[in-house]
């Protein structure tokens, strides 16, 4: 194997590791990802949480243990750890999953709990919004219950960088149940037009070539 492609490959497991650390030690402060870039005088971590002020801690008391177990545990090299927050929670489908998560293990009925997420995604301003949950739900077997509003894109170029997707998994005494929520974010509105507009003109264009072909 190259060097490069091995070094790669590194560097995306030593992100995975870190990744899971963080979500454990982060939970309560909502963490939803990690960003890890080399520079010449270190290593940058850029945390992005829904609470950052749990991240950093009092007086920087967090943010100064994760900074020791990162550089003892997972070798990186002089962590410089900045905290990021998330402007739009609702718009985000980590943090989502995880408030029905939340609501399900403190026996909140699933499909209030989805309802709740659903209405609180789309005031955000979501275009659309789909949540499926699934396990046993009501019954020994199991079963999957799926709520949808607006407009849900699930194949295309649109699908792969506007729709935010993620899933979680609650532990309740019947067994775990799996949480699915998929957010079609605002910002889809404008490739959505230029998708209309380059249907429209391939039309028009077509429609020329047509009545030019029968002269």
């Amino acid at each position: 194997m190259p060097d490069v492609e091995k070094s790669f490959i590194v560097k995306a497991l030593k992100r995975l590791d870190v990744d899971s650390f963080l979500e454990h030690e982060l939970a309560r402060a909502g963490y939803v990802s990690v960003e890890l870039q080399k520079t010449p005088l270190g290593t940058n971590v850029t945390i992005y949480a829904e609470k950052p002020g749990m991240v950093i801690g009092r007086h920087g008391s967090t943010v100064h243990e994760l900074t020791q177990k990162l550089e003892k545990d997972f070798e990186i090299e002089r962590p410089q750890i900045a905290v990021a927050p998330i402007e739009v929670p609702e718009l985000n489908a980590k943090i989502m999953a995880k408030r029905i998560k939340g609501a399900l293990e403190r026996g909140i009925h699933f499909r209030r709990a989805a309802y709740i997420a659903l209405n609180q995604i789309m005031e955000a301003g979501a275009l659309g919004a789909e949540i499926r949950i699934k396990g046993k739900l009501r019954t020994e077997r199991a079963r999957y219950e799926k709520l949808r509003s607006g407009i849900v894109l699930k194949a295309g170029q649109i699908s792969l960088e506007r729709v935010d997707t993620a899933v979680e998994h609650a532990l309740l005494k019947q067994g775990k149940i799996g949480i699915k929520v998929r957010i079609v974010l605002p910002s889809a509105v404008k490739a959505l037009e230029e998708l209309d507009k380059g249907k429209i003109l391939t039309k028009m264009e077509d429609e020329t070539s047509g009545d030019t072909q029968s002269k």
